[in-house]
Order: structure tokens, then sequence, then C-alpha cells
């Protein structure tokens, strides 16, 4: 079973997928709800709290992967399991996706004078 909640806010919409994401119904779901993110430029999907990922699963984050890309659109994954995080390099799609923490991801999508703010911050 897959569960999705969307927030949007301004031109970035995050989708919080929970349970796991497989080949038939869920996969549907998830294409769904990223296809209806209409005035989207950033599409953030948390996957914090997915449980579990098949090869169906990964090939329809894929096919998203390539219609953001046609789209103008990013996708960006965020906070992958272990176990999910393990699919993504055992198959070589750590280095296809934009993978990252959701405070990476937050530190993007603040802009760059937060980003700067933070690092003088940390002193560097």
């Amino acid at each position: 079973m897959l569960e999705l909640r969307t927030e949007s806010s301004g031109n970035v919409t995050v989708v919080r997928c929970a349970g796991r994401i497989v080949h038939g119904e869920e996969a549907d779901s998830l294409r769904n709800v990223v296809l209806s993110a209409e005035n989207a430029r950033i599409i953030v999907l948390d996957l914090s709290e997915l449980e579990s990922i098949d090869a169906g699963g990964l090939s329809e984050l894929v096919l998203l992967h390539q219609w953001t890309k046609a789209h103008n659109v990013e996708l960006q994954l965020v906070n992958p399991s272990r176990f999910v995080f393990e699919m993504f390099a055992r198959t070589g799609l750590d280095r296809v996706f934009e993978i990252s923490s959701f405070r990476q991801a937050l530190w993007v999508l603040s802009g760059a004078d937060c980003a700067r703010a933070e690092l003088a911050a940390a002193g560097r």
C-alpha cells in the first residue's frame, strides 16, 4: 500500500510517500500525483517513510524523471531509507536521480543568500 500526501507552495510541490512503491496501483498513484502538479517547477519526493520499492516502482521513477526533464521540471528525491537507497545504488539509479537529505533539499530550495548565511555561520 502506498500513501501519498502532497503539499504545494509557489512552484514547489512536496509529495510524501509512505509504504511501498510497487508495480501496479501504487506506481500508477504516484504517477497521477506527480503529473497533476501542474504549476510545479520543482517536485520533491520525500521517501523517508517509504519501506520498499520494486523494479516496477523504480521503472516508474525513471519514467517520471524523463517526464519532468521533458517538461522543464526538477525532480528531487529526499531522505530515502537505507533499503531504498541501496536499491538505487545497486541499479545505478543513484547516478541518475538527485538524491539528498531533506536538509540539503531545503538548503537548495531556500536560495543562495540563505546558503551563504548558513556557510558563514558554520565558519566555512
